[in-house]
């Protein structure tokens, strides 16, 4: 097996430091190790027979696809193809699956009609996000009246630079606080950071999304139900509650 890493800015050869602990503790287990710099060049390169890892910032759909031509070029595969990154990476690709479980969204890619939309939904109040992440700046992400999507809007794409994909409006759900918890699913097994048991809703996305490796995020609504609240690609996921050694014990 072979981790791929952002690599250093000023060293490329070395891993960036926010992926320097992963890397010295993948190479522990003795997998190999390379760095990816910001032309896409990889460090050592891949070897044939290779299977890759990337863990690293969030590529979009063209960033990946790049990096996958860049990986299979030296006869190496990634252990996530391009099709499954996008699969829990873009919210509209595992909403289908996972629809019974999540808060109700719909997904548009026209923003012109964002404000006609919101208005035909009826709802109290709505979060908005992009096809992958929501606003943390600005006003953030959660508005209460349909003609505040403009503004929302325009902050996403000053703060964030673009709004990747499209739109996707959530129907707003209170959730307890301090219980989200971030699961990682490895070849269709969950794992929580502590090894304590895994929620039912956990296992069931893990049957319900055929895809190597992603992560989920779990809360628990005012009324005691369990709800995922996100599904993301795990090598581009953070470790949310994980420290590096939970996360590098999943791959021993």
């Amino acid at each position: 097996m072979r981790l791929i890493v952002p690599a250093d800015y000023f060293s490329p050869t070395q891993p960036d430091a926010q992926y320097a602990g992963e890397a010295a503790a993948f190479a522990a287990l003795g997998w190999s190790v390379s760095t990816l710099d910001e032309d896409g060049r990889l460090r050592p390169a891949a070897e044939a027979g290779d299977t890759a890892l990337y863990r690293g910032w969030m590529l979009d759909a063209a960033g990946y696809a790049a990096l996958e031509a860049a990986v299979q070029a030296t006869g190496a595969e990634l252990l996530t193809s391009a099709a499954q990154y996008l699969g829990a990476h873009h919210l509209p690709n595992w909403l289908p699956l996972l629809a019974d479980l999540t808060p109700e969204t719909i997904c548009f890619t026209d923003l012109d009609t964002a404000e006609t939309r919101l208005r035909a939904l009826g709802w109290d109040r709505f979060f908005v996000k992009d096809h992958v992440k929501s606003l943390k700046t600005g006003g953030g992400s959660l508005i209460e009246r349909p003609e505040q999507i403009r503004t929302l809007l325009a902050e996403m794409a000053h703060f964030r630079g673009q709004i990747e994909g499209g739109l996707c409006v959530r129907r707003f759900e209170v959730f307890m606080p301090s219980t989200e918890r971030r699961y990682f699913v490895v070849g269709g097994q969950p794992a929580s950071a502590d090894g304590s048991s895994v929620p039912e809703i956990v296992w069931t996305c893990a049957g319900r999304l055929a895809l190597p490796f992603f992560s989920v995020d779990v809360a628990m609504r005012k009324d005691g139900a369990l709800r995922i609240v996100e599904v993301g690609d795990g090598q581009v996921s953070d470790l949310v509650g994980w420290n590096v050694e939970q996360f590098v014990a999943l791959w021993g």
